[in-house]
Order: C-alpha cells, then sequence, then structure tokens
C-alpha cells in the first residue's frame, strides 16, 4: 500500500467514525467467503456499517479524531481486525452473538458504546443487554402511560356500570308496559261480546 494509499483509508475509516456513537471492532478470522458476506449482508439488514481494516490505519484513524480517547481500544488491535459502526447500542453484540450460534467467530475485541469501552469478548452479553435509546424511551413512556390508562380504564368501567344500571332500570319498564296491555284486551272482547249478546 502506498503512502497515499494509506492517507485515502486512514480518510474512509475517519469518516466512517467522524460522528459514530457505537463503535466495535470484530476478528472475522476464520470466517471463509461465503460466511463473511452472509455476516456482512445481515450486518446491512440491521443498519451496521462493517469494513475491515489495517488495525494500524484503524489506530491512526482513531487518533485524529477529536473528542473521543480510543487509545484503551488499541491493545486489542491485533490479527484480522472489522469494524462495525451501528446507531443502536445492542445491535452489532445481538448479531455477533446471533451469528456465534453457528460459527465460533466473529469475536469481540473492543467496543465504544455510551461512551463507555469494553475491552475483551467476554463483555458481548453486557453488549447484548444495553437498552438502546429508543427502547430506554419507550419504557419511560410506557411508565408514564401506565398510571393514565388506569384512570381511563376506570372509567370506562364506571361509564359501562352506570349503562348496565340503566339498561336494568329500563329492563323492567319495557316489561310493565304488556303488564298494563293486558288488561285492555278483555275490555275489546268484552265491547265484541255485547252486539253477540244482543
Amino acid at each position: 500500500m502506498t503512502k497515499d494509499q494509506k492517507v485515502v483509508a486512514i480518510q474512509e475509516i475517519k469518516d466512517l467514525l467522524q460522528d459514530a456513537k457505537v463503535v466495535y471492532v470484530a476478528d472475522l478470522q476464520g470466517l471463509n467467503a461465503a460466511k463473511s458476506s452472509d455476516f456482512r449482508r445481515q450486518a446491512f439488514k440491521q443498519n451496521i456499517k462493517v469494513k475491515v481494516v489495517k488495525n494500524t490505519l484503524l489506530q491512526k484513524a482513531m487518533e485524529q479524531i477529536e473528542g473521543v480517547d480510543y487509545a484503551e481500544m488499541f491493545e486489542t488491535f491485533k490479527g484480522n481486525s472489522a469494524l462495525m459502526i451501528a446507531d443502536t447500542a445492542n445491535a452489532p453484540a445481538k448479531l455477533i452473538k446471533e451469528f456465534r450460534k453457528k460459527e465460533e467467530k466473529p469475536a469481540l475485541k473492543s467496543a465504544f458504546v455510551q461512551e463507555t469501552f469494553y475491552v475483551g469478548d467476554e463483555n458481548l452479553d453486557a453488549l447484548v443487554s444495553i437498552k438502546s435509546r429508543e427502547e430506554m424511551i419507550g419504557e419511560i413512556i410506557g411508565l408514564l402511560q401506565s398510571p393514565i390508562q388506569r384512570v381511563v380504564s376506570a372509567l370506562q368501567n364506571k361509564s359501562e356500570a352506570v349503562e348496565a344500571s340503566t339498561e336494568e332500570v329500563a329492563a323492567p319498564a319495557v316489561e310493565e308496559t304488556p303488564a298494563e296491555a293486558a288488561p285492555e284486551a278483555p275490555t275489546a272482547e268484552s265491547t265484541e261480546e255485547t252486539p253477540s249478546a244482543e
């Protein structure tokens, strides 16, 4: 790789990292071409960018990013490295874990998620269990809605109870009407009988 090519490669990595909030570095070594492309395809479906990078270029790119000191991750940059960038904190961890049901790799080298560093594959389960911003907002909304839903439910139950008691009051009135009509029927018969008596 020429010096110019290295400069271009570092710039490409920097562009990926520039506004990234979720950064994973994984080891894909051992995956054949078909499995590797399958992993990339699944990552693409989940809006995760995957780029196989040279460790030295990745480190140089990270050193040039302002606002985040990625130094804690550098010790893991050995062998094959794939950079994974996502919007959802636990998406890459879930993808790695799901893929590992059938394969030994990918392995997690390190990650930078929610301003915290995770170094080593043993952190994979912790990363999987991290709730995304959307999930946390959903839970908060659920908690806030819960008391409101109880009030609405109570009001609905009360209105249903009022309707039911209104129907019960209306029901006897309907039954009384035929009872009142019953005495009138014999009266009509008696008027008919009167002319026949003559």
